[in-house]
């Protein structure tokens, strides 16, 4: 494969092994590398090592033998088959963990605001608009003033339940929906999704799969879901006795 830069190469696994104490091996002597724009399926037997794998690659299991190699300009997003959210939180702060950065700055904006009507010196005073400058640069720069309506169409568009319905009482699919729609909002360069059509239903699969067919992010996923794995994916990794067998093509192709 020829290297222009949209051929980068953004992630590479040299010999990783990973062995359950005592003996139970996962995966062995795996050697992957992609680049940058992949849409990779991950496929293999339950109990092979998939989510593990995954889980190396985002950085989340630090126990394996091997090196691991990240090129360290690219943001990961990752999905896992069940996802971690805080219960004592609503649906929208959740969500909002996402944009976590902006909401950063939204609020020292509103603090550096509340600031002007205290007493000060010039000093200070010329401090403080500077500060509200660049804050609102960078607010600027992130679309941080419509934050609002982008959240708002990101939970209509995956269906999420009521901004302020409160996490702890959600079923597995609504908990899975909303960590999908945190997820995206980050618009990380790198996604990694476990199982990722889990718990979603014809109408919201068919808008993940458009969504991740136009978005320009590396993809890694793991999904028994062949269909969905055909119309994403355009290389499949399977994992079978513990090594690892890549394959260019669709899943129909494979």
């Amino acid at each position: 494969m020829g290297m222009t830069d949209e051929k980068k190469i953004i992630f590479s696994m040299m010999g990783v092994s990973k062995t359950i104490p005592p003996q139970r091996k996962i995966i062995k002597d795996i050697y992957l590398s992609f680049f940058y724009g992949a849409k990779i399926g991950v496929i293999g037997l339950n109990g092979s090592g998939k989510s593990t794998l995954l889980k190396i690659i985002a950085g989340l299991d630090p126990n394996y033998e091997g090196k691991v190699i990240w090129s360290k300009e690219h943001s990961i997003g990752y999905l896992p088959q069940e996802p971690q959210l805080d219960d004592s939180k609503t649906v929208k702060e959740v969500v909002q963990e996402g944009v976590q950065e902006v909401m950063d700055l939204l609020k020292e904006y509103e603090e550096v605001n509340m600031k002007f009507a205290e007493p000060m010196s010039d000093e200070e005073m010329d401090k403080l608009m500077t500060r509200q400058g660049e804050l609102t640069e960078l607010i600027e720069h992130h679309g941080g003033w419509e934050i609002d309506q982008k959240l708002e169409r990101a939970m209509d568009a995956l269906r999420c339940p009521e901004p302020d319905a409160e996490v702890k009482f959600l079923s597995g699919g609504e908990r899975r929906r909303v960590a999908l729609c945190r997820l995206l909002l980050q618009e990380a360069d790198i996604l990694l999704l476990d199982e990722p059509t889990n718990h979603l239903d014809v109408e919201m699969t068919e808008w993940l799969e458009e969504y991740l067919e136009k978005t320009n992010a590396t993809l890694l996923m793991v999904t028994h879901d062949r269909y969905f794995l055909d119309r994403v994916c355009d290389k499949i990794i399977e994992i079978d006795d513990f090594g690892l067998f890549a394959y260019e093509g669709n899943y129909s192709y494979y």
